[in-house]
């Protein structure tokens, strides 16, 4: 896959205090990549460095060949973004909303507003003022805004804020289409683990200013392993045999058992140790892990090794 976006050893300081601390990574055309973290871990800011509306201290940030830092108008013509909320002109239409904006770039012709208002769903409504539209047609419009121009990365900033579930969806379906027939790169930060999983390819996880982990969707929610619901009597005394066994991995206590995180081949020793201990074994069931699982699970172990 062709990169568009590279971020090399990014650092932002801001009066001597690291906000950002020497983060790298890649982002494709043609995917979703998903940029998460706890509240206050760097994404905006670092979503704003990417658009050129905060300045690197140290490293760079290549859009499309060119430097954010050197070569900026270039660099900035592949992008279109939501930083936040789309601003809009509410007394304007949306038809003239898009006018407006599109004269801020060259060759952009009432075709191609045609195309964008089609491709987002506003056919119907773009000739009404702004201030009719729900949220979610304002979201649509602000995307809508974004395309104008062509680019080649879109980057939406928390998309889904405020929207109902129907909303999301369309959000969501929207930014899959653009990367599947435009070859888009998309980058979406959002605190909606669960539509993030649906929505993304790959995922970027930042706690404290750094990077802990880049992954595919699939191999980061699945882990080193399956977990599994172990239905089992006495659960206190399965809980010690399995830690005694196991001292690294977690075992928690579940509504009929204990769950535990391990892979397929390890089940059969488990059971054979449990039935040596005279402990009662009545059931044993694969469960799907979830992205917020995961994410929990990371973030939390890592803020443990940072205050330990």
């Amino acid at each position: 896959m062709e990169t568009i976006v590279e971020l090399k050893n990014v650092t932002k300081s801001i009066k001597g205090k690291k906000i950002i601390d020497d983060i790298s990574f890649q982002v494709n055309k043609g995917e979703v990549f998903g940029f998460l973290g706890p509240n206050g871990a760097g994404k905006t800011t670092t979503i704003r460095m990417i658009v050129g509306l905060m300045g690197i201290t140290s490293g760079d940030i290549m859009i499309g060949g060119s430097s954010i830092k050197n070569d900026f108008e270039d660099a900035v013509r592949h992008i279109g973004a939501i930083v936040e909320n789309p601003e809009m002109y509410k007394f304007l239409t949306g038809y003239q909303n898009l006018v407006h904006f599109a004269r801020m770039s060259k060759g952009i012709t009432k075709e191609k507003i045609a195309e964008v208002v089609g491709l987002v769903g506003l056919t119907n409504r773009i000739h009404d003022k702004v201030k009719t539209y729900s949220l979610g047609m304002r979201q649509r419009l602000g995307l809508a805004q974004c395309l104008l121009h062509d680019p080649q990365v879109l980057i939406l900033d928390e998309p889904t804020n405020g929207l109902d579930p129907a909303g999301i969806r369309e959000i969501r379906d929207y930014v899959r289409q653009l990367a599947r027939e435009k070859n888009m790169a998309v980058i979406v930060s959002s605190h909606l683990l669960s539509e993030m999983e649906m929505m993304c390819d790959r995922i970027g996880i930042i706690q404290d200013g750094r990077l802990i982990d880049v992954q595919q969707v699939k191999e980061f929610v699945q882990g080193e392993g399956a977990v599994y619901e172990i239905e089992v009597v006495p659960s206190d005394k399965a809980i010690t045999v399995f830690k005694s066994r196991y001292p690294d991995i977690r075992v928690q206590r579940s509504k009929n058992g204990i769950t535990v995180e391990l892979s397929k081949e390890e089940i059969p020793n488990l059971v054979k140790a449990f039935v040596e201990e005279n402990i009662q074994v009545y059931g044993i069931k694969e469960t799907a892990k979830t992205l917020e699982d995961r994410f929990l699970e990371v973030t939390g172990e890592k803020e443990a090794m940072i205050h330990a």
